[in-house]
């Protein structure tokens, strides 16, 4: 008997993670390989975060506290604001889907950079809705374009900033601007997943001066600076009357009692937190300097990873590197050939990727 589904679904194209590390030792025959290829926290997560886990596993024949009072708490506390303005989901992926399941009806239109975060399309196809891409200018986000597109059907736009894969990012002034021109009915997320690596001030983040605007809706992670990508734990902050729509529709335990610990605990350290920062920004000035020996064109970058252009076939590069034991992402599936992306390893590992780049390119 064969099924049938939906032209949406049939349409979705699957969204391909990174090889997991232990997969690529596997497939390849080799020990300690190193993975810079999906932006993850070199330095593991606080050890704050391992005490409060080990505390808590003796409660898991329990569910999960489905609103997440101590978590939400603390991240009220720390943005000043109600906890009525936050949503907790696993991932920011599942806020996400929230949004486009709340507020897109068959045939309604989401915005969104081309190439983004594949989640975003995924999303918004599951919910019946049509997502409307706009090409990227210069390898960032054209605002100008997302507002050239909006329609009567238009509910939602995705923003990314600072953007994945590229690393660029929207001033304060030019999303102002941006924000000026779109209709008051309309959504505006603003992705944050790596809003903590950015050093240029002028930077636009939403949460120095939230809920200005009731349309914006803020997508935070604990996947990244945090280094807790294995929990699976994001929040959103938004308007109350957005949040309750997302709550009322979202798995009641949807993120469970040892990522709520972790994310707890994550908070409160953040000594670890800087450390964490400071150690994305050494490396990526290591990296920078490293390249420019290479005479290799590096895109700027607000974020903890960068993209390089080999004005070659990035993927065979990437084949390459793995047969060395250095895990990088090749940017094909994101219509760059000739780019690889990397995101900041420890000191070791940076100095191994570059000391395999060199013998990957001399051969």
């Amino acid at each position: 008997m064969k099924f049938k589904i939906s032209d949406q679904i049939s349409a979705i194209k699957p969204y391909e993670p990174g090889k997991p590390l232990k997969e690529i030792q596997r497939e390849y025959n080799i020990s300690n390989a190193i993975k810079l290829a999906s932006n993850e926290n070199p330095i593991g997560f606080s050890p704050k975060v391992y005490d409060a886990v080990t505390k808590n596993m003796k409660d898991m024949n329990r569910y999960p506290e489905s609103s997440a009072p101590v978590l939400t708490n603390k991240l009220a506390k720390k943005f000043d604001i109600s906890t009525k303005n936050i949503v907790i989901g696993n991932g920011s992926d599942d806020i996400i889907a929230l949004l486009a399941h709340g507020f897109l009806n068959p045939e309604d239109e989401a915005l969104m950079p081309l190439p983004s975060f594949l989640m975003y399309e995924i999303s918004v196809k599951t919910a019946k809705g049509k997502p409307v891409m706009v090409p990227l200018t210069d390898f960032s986000t054209n605002l100008e374009g997302l507002i050239h597109k909006i329609t009567s059907k238009t509910k939602l736009i995705f923003i990314t900033n600072p953007f994945n894969p590229t690393g660029s990012t929207i001033s304060n002034d030019e999303f102002m601007n941006f924000s000026r021109k779109v209709p008051d009915d309309v959504i505006i997320v603003v992705d944050e997943a790596y809003i903590e690596f950015v050093r240029d001030k002028t930077v636009y983040n939403s949460l120095q001066k939230p809920l200005q605007d009731p349309r914006i809706v803020t997508l935070r992670t604990f996947s990244k600076a945090y280094g807790l990508a294995g929990f699976r734990v994001g929040y959103g902050v938004m308007d109350p009357d957005i949040a309750q729509i997302l709550n009322r529709i979202r798995q009641p335990f949807n993120v469970n009692t040892l990522a709520q610990a972790a994310a707890v605990a994550s908070l409160d350290d953040e000594a670890f937190l800087n450390k964490s920062i400071q150690t994305t920004h050494d490396g990526l000035d290591f990296l920078f300097k490293a390249l420019s020996q290479f005479d290799i064109n590096c895109l700027p970058t607000q974020s903890n990873f960068l993209m390089l252009d080999l004005k070659t076939d990035a993927t065979i590069v990437f084949e390459k590197m793995l047969k060395l034991g250095v895990i990088v992402r090749s940017m094909k599936s994101y219509g760059f050939d000739t780019f690889l992306r990397i995101n900041t390893g420890t000191p070791q590992e940076n100095i191994a990727f570059i000391n395999a780049l060199k013998k990957v390119l001399n051969n």
